[in-house]
């Protein structure tokens, strides 16, 4: 083979790597034009489209549209999801759970003495209760109060985030001794920052309507070993005017 004839030869072979380098062999690959207008999240361990769609304030459909995913169960560990609209990459498997338990919790869970739970919340409404919400689920409940209510801390603990999400706004995640996390979310304003301690009844927020909510609420959380759990189980008996459901 003449010199001309191996150099073309290469040429070609070189040319059909880069092309199945681009094709869709791996996942999540964007779709034309998404470049630039979002961020990049990689996946880890116990994380789908759902999670991180829920983290991102994005729905899961939006994201498999996006990435051009057909197969929304078969993400793998280390691929690359592009998030529209994304500003910055979250950490997912700490901003939403797992999953959520609808079952009363095992009796153990129960906790007795100084360190229960108290309500997040001096007054206010109960709106929105725990559990199936339309096509989704609520991972929590909600609490109207007026603007500017001060948000207390659940329980002591430390808090391990504190900033804004698109679908949670001003969220702030306290994390507790035995497996425990609470969540407060749509604030006004975090009173909090990350890697600070709290003690129970602690201002850490104010109520207000950030995030995706109709009106001034409070959204609250109890998690165990990062799954939901409903947290009219935990708390003390209800001091909160219950109202009608209505999603907020």
């Amino acid at each position: 083979m003449e010199w001309r004839e191996r150099l073309w030869a290469g040429l070609g072979l070189g040319l059909v790597l880069v092309a199945l380098a681009g094709c869709s062999l791996g996942h999540g690959r964007p779709r034309p034009g998404a470049k630039g207008d979002g961020v990049y999240h990689v996946v880890r361990r116990g994380e789908n489209l759902y999670r991180i769609g829920k983290a991102y304030g994005v729905s899961h459909t939006e994201l498999a549209r996006a990435n051009a995913i057909e197969d929304a169960s078969r993400l793998e560990i280390g691929q690359r999801i592009f998030v529209p609209g994304g500003k910055r990459s979250l950490p997912v498997n700490l901003i939403t759970p797992e999953h959520a338990a609808t079952d009363p919790p095992p009796a153990g869970d129960f906790l007795q003495g100084a360190g229960v739970f108290i309500w997040p919340l001096a007054s206010g409404t109960l709106t929105s209760t725990f559990g199936p919400r339309g096509r989704s689920f609520h991972d929590g409940i909600d609490i109207g109060a007026p603007p500017g209510t001060v948000v207390r801390a659940s329980r002591d603990g430390e808090v391990i985030y504190s900033d804004a999400l698109r679908g949670y706004g001003n969220v702030v995640i306290v994390q507790h001794a035995g497996g425990y996390a609470t969540v407060y979310a749509h604030n006004e304003e975090n009173l909090v920052d990350a890697g600070s301690k709290v003690r129970q009844g602690q201002p850490v927020a104010r109520v207000g309507r950030s995030g995706r909510t109709s009106g001034p609420n409070l959204h609250f959380e109890i998690r165990k070993d990062n799954v939901a759990r409903n947290p009219i189980y935990f708390l003390p008996s209800q001091t909160v005017q219950r109202a009608k459901d209505s999603p907020t």
